[in-house]
């Protein structure tokens, strides 16, 4: 079965493609998104699509990405239609369209997100991050784009230094840029700042939604954050595997509000500025969100030592809380608390497997 032929998954489709949002400014537009199958992506384009087929948005999507194949079989629902054209492209490389004078939208969400890639692919997950950035951004600029979004991460903030409880959009934490795993967020800080580049010096227009642990039905089967090895467990009915004493305390938010948050952003925010894209209800320490699994599940959760590629992948921040009272300024709240984001994920994803 197709994750959008799912009740709940609709339901949440719907939830989003009915928010107050100037939908006009997509009507009769294109929108060109990388890492279309990823988590994010491919629930955005479900919300496009939807609006496409039941409320006339007629908005062109093209979706860029290493493989037809898989994004033509997820998209098989509306892969024959006018609305979807899949570009099949790497980041890494210029994009070279001629074909295209003209692209309204621009979304780069392209990026590696695992723990395993950043200590196995160190040099491609940078190289994503930099050099997709900036190949993005010159081919938003020379196709004369409205706006461009860059996806960032709760992960620029880096540790909290134990001066603040959350991170606002001004915050700047440690990161011992000696490390392999700094790959990550510092490759991701200077993406923010050749945005910032580009604003200045081509006049292009970006805002920059930072992203926090989003999770939701749409997770990839090869995702190796911790959330996502516990909903995984959970779906199967197997015991939730903490692989630390888990008190890390981050935010999370499930996906169909990081989609509204996303979408808030790109319709209503300010060129240059950055937002936070997070909830205060769905702020939890990592082994209370394994024993919410467990319990949903019926299962335990059992504590077991990481490998040394896993833990080399994963963040050493202990606390990394997003203050978003400034998206919230534009009219944006969240749907859906931490407990029954994760309970409405397994739910769906017991359906689909």
């Amino acid at each position: 079965m197709q994750v959008f032929e799912n009740s709940l998954y609709q339901e949440d489709i719907r939830y989003v493609a009915n928010l107050s949002l100037p939908w006009n400014d997509l009507k009769n537009k294109s929108i060109m998104i990388s890492g279309a199958t990823g988590l994010v992506g491919s629930f955005l384009i479900d919300v496009l699509m939807y609006k496409n087929i039941y409320n006339n948005l007629n908005c062109t999507i093209y979706l860029l990405g290493r493989n037809k194949s898989k994004a033509d079989k997820r998209f098989s629902y509306c892969s024959q239609t006018n609305w979807y054209h899949f570009i099949e492209y790497d980041v890494n490389s210029p994009l070279q369209r001629d074909d295209l004078t003209t692209v309204n939208y621009i979304l780069h969400m392209a990026s590696n997100t695992h723990p395993i890639q950043y200590s196995t692919d160190p040099i491609g997950t940078i190289t994503t991050n930099i050099i997709g950035t900036q190949n993005m951004l010159d081919f938003a600029y020379k196709h004369h784009a409205t706006r461009c979004v860059f996806t960032s991460s709760n992960e620029i903030y880096g540790e909290n230094r134990g001066d603040i409880e959350k991170f606002d959009e001004n915050y700047c934490g440690y990161i011992d840029c000696n490390t392999m795993r700094a790959g990550y967020p510092e490759s991701k800080r200077c993406s923010e700042a050749l945005c910032q580049a580009y604003i200045k010096q081509k006049g292009l227009d970006v805002v920059i939604p930072r992203l926090t642990r989003s999770y939701g039905p749409t997770l990839l089967n090869t995702d190796t954050k911790a959330l996502s090895q516990f909903l995984h467990k959970g779906v199967s009915g197997e015991n939730i595997i903490l692989k630390s004493a888990g008190t890390q305390y981050y935010s999370y938010l499930y996906i169909v509000d990081t989609v509204s948050g996303l979408l808030t952003v790109l319709l209503k925010g300010s060129c240059g500025e950055a937002y936070n894209v997070a909830d205060n209800a769905s702020d939890i320490r990592l082994k209370d969100l394994a024993s919410i699994i467990a319990e949903y599940s019926g299962k335990k959760v059992i504590f077991e030592i990481p490998d040394s590629v896993e833990s080399a992948g994963y963040s050493k921040a202990t606390k990394a809380r997003l203050d978003s009272r400034k998206l919230k300024q534009l009219g944006w709240s969240a749907k859906y608390d931490i407990k029954t984001g994760v309970e409405r994920t397994i739910d769906i994803l017991k359906t689909i497997n």
